[in-house]
């Protein structure tokens, strides 16, 4: 179990998110990952930011924090700089591929409903959040 710092990012009517594909399985997630030794889990959500979208974000507040496997933070933030799809993350850069395809992308917000977002309680309160928008 490892704790995760996670960022919900908004531009116009669609989140980011990225699309996974492992094991024979397509879903999607909030771009984050696990919090390393001395980082805060808005420094790792920011990190990861960076990392798998290639953005830089400003992290605002703490919206949802879900217990599975180890506890999951998920924080609104602006963008400040960067274009989505520019992260050098060593998940891109695995030659292997054990842990599956990445790609990050802007998804509408009307849309989530009718995918496999996870977790889906974060997707549901997005829309929910954002829904008047």
């Amino acid at each position: 179990m490892r704790n995760r710092g996670s960022m919900i990012l908004m531009e116009k009517d669609s989140v980011a998110l990225i699309r996974r594909y492992r094991e024979g399985t397509a879903y999607y997630v909030f771009p984050g990952g696990g919090i390393e030794k001395d980082e805060t889990p808005q420094t790792a959500a920011r990190r990861e930011a960076f990392e798998e979208l290639g953005l830089v974000v400003k992290v605002k507040e703490c919206v949802s924090v879900i217990h599975y496997n180890g506890v999951q933070f998920f924080f609104l933030g602006d963008i400040e700089e960067g274009v989505l799809g520019k992260g050098k993350g060593e998940e891109y850069t695995e030659e292997n591929g054990v842990r599956g395809t990445y790609q990050p992308l802007w998804v509408k917000l009307e849309d989530l409903s009718t995918l496999d977002v996870r977790p889906k309680e974060v997707a549901e309160k997005v829309q929910r959040l954002y829904k008047d928008c």
